[in-house]
C-alpha cells in the first residue's frame, strides 16, 4: 500500500493511554492514517463474518447512529459485520479504525481494498501490533481482539454464533471492565445465538444508538439534539444516578427511589437539577420522564 507507516511506543505521548489501563497490551503499535482520537469516545462493533441482512442492516444503522455523535468505531475489517461497520460509520461521517491481525501495509481480506483506503482517507486509522509486512495467521485473530476492545469505551457485539471470535472480544471487554452489548435476535438463530446468550448472562440488550449514546453520557433532546458526554459529567452524581434509569416512561419518585437506592433527598436534588437543566420533566404531577433519546 502507498501510505506512510508510523509508529507509537508505549510511554510515548502519542500511545493510546486508554491501552495502558490493562496488562498484556502491545508495547509499540503501527499505524497508517490516524490514532483514535483520546477526547473523543469510542465504541467497538464486531460480529459474524457470514452475517445475515439483518445483522448487516443493524450494523450499519449502529455505526451510522454513533458515529453521527461522533463517537468513533473501532472494529476489526473482517468481512461481514466488522466491514458493515467501519462502512456505516463512514455513511454518517464519522472517523472509524481498524485493527488488523496482520501488517498495516497488507489489506486483509483483499476485497476490501475499497475500505481500507477509505478508513484512512476518511481521517480514521488502520493499526496493529504486527510489524508491516506481517501475514494473517489464525492465531493473530484473537490478538488483535483485545486491542479492538481495549481502544473502545463500549462493546456492540451484532451478530454471533455460539462459538463465534467475536466472544473472545466480548470476553476481553468483560475482563477490561468495559460495557457489553448485544443485538437480539430470533430464539433458534444460530447467528443470534451468542448475542442472545450474552444477554442472558447480563450484556445489556442493544435496542438503538441513542441508547448507546446514553451509556457514553451523550444526551438527545426531544427535538433530536445531541449534547456533548461534558454535559452529562458536568451533573451531580444523583443526577447521573437518576438519568441512568429514567426513560420516557412516567416514573414515581417511589419506583425511581427503589430502582437507584438514593434516599429521598438526593433524588429530589437530582430532579430538580435535572428539570432546571430540562432534562426532565413532569407529565403529571409526581410523575416523571426524561426529554432525550
Amino acid at each position: 500500500m502507498d501510505y506512510p507507516i508510523k509508529s507509537v511506543t508505549a510511554g510515548d505521548p502519542d500511545y493510546p493511554r486508554i491501552l495502558t489501563c490493562w496488562p498484556g497490551m502491545p508495547r509499540k503499535l503501527y499505524y497508517i492514517g490516524s490514532l483514535p482520537a483520546p477526547d473523543c469516545k469510542s465504541a467497538a462493533i464486531v460480529g459474524a463474518r457470514a452475517c445475515s441482512a439483518y445483522g448487516r442492516e443493524q450494523a450499519r444503522q449502529f455505526a451510522a447512529g454513533l458515529g453521527r455523535a461522533g463517537v468513533q468505531i473501532i472494529s476489526g475489517m473482517a468481512l461481514g459485520i466488522d466491514s458493515h461497520a467501519h462502512e456505516g460509520c463512514l455513511s454518517a461521517g464519522g472517523r472509524t479504525f481498524a485493527v488488523l491481525g496482520n501488517g498495516v501495509d497488507i489489506c486483509y481480506p483483499a476485497s476490501n481494498e475499497r475500505l481500507y483506503r477509505r478508513i484512512i482517507e476518511s481521517g480514521g486509522g488502520i493499526l496493529s501490533e504486527f510489524e508491516p509486512g506481517t501475514p494473517s495467521l489464525p492465531h493473530h485473530f484473537p490478538l488483535r481482539n483485545r486491542i479492538i476492545s481495549g481502544l473502545a469505551d463500549l462493546v456492540l457485539i451484532v451478530e454471533a454464533r455460539a462459538k463465534s471470535g467475536s466472544l473472545i472480544t466480548a470476553q476481553y471487554a468483560l475482563e477490561q471492565g468495559k460495557n457489553i452489548f448485544a443485538v437480539p435476535g430470533r430464539i433458534g438463530d444460530p447467528l443470534s445465538a451468542g448475542c442472545n446468550n450474552l444477554i442472558s448472562k447480563g450484556a445489556g440488550a442493544a435496542t438503538d444508538a441513542a441508547q448507546l449514546l446514553a451509556e457514553l453520557g451523550f444526551m438527545q433532546n426531544e427535538k433530536g439534539e445531541i449534547s456533548s458526554p461534558l454535559a452529562f459529567n458536568s451533573l451531580s452524581p444523583s443526577a447521573r444516578t437518576l438519568l441512568k434509569v429514567l426513560s420516557t416512561d412516567p416514573q414515581s419518585l417511589s419506583a425511581l427511589l427503589e430502582s437507584t437506592g438514593l434516599s429521598a433527598a438526593d433524588a429530589f436534588r437530582g430532579l430538580l437539577e435535572l428539570e432546571v437543566k430540562s432534562l426532565v420533566r413532569q407529565p403529571v404531577a409526581g410523575l416523571y420522564v426524561r426529554t432525550y433519546g
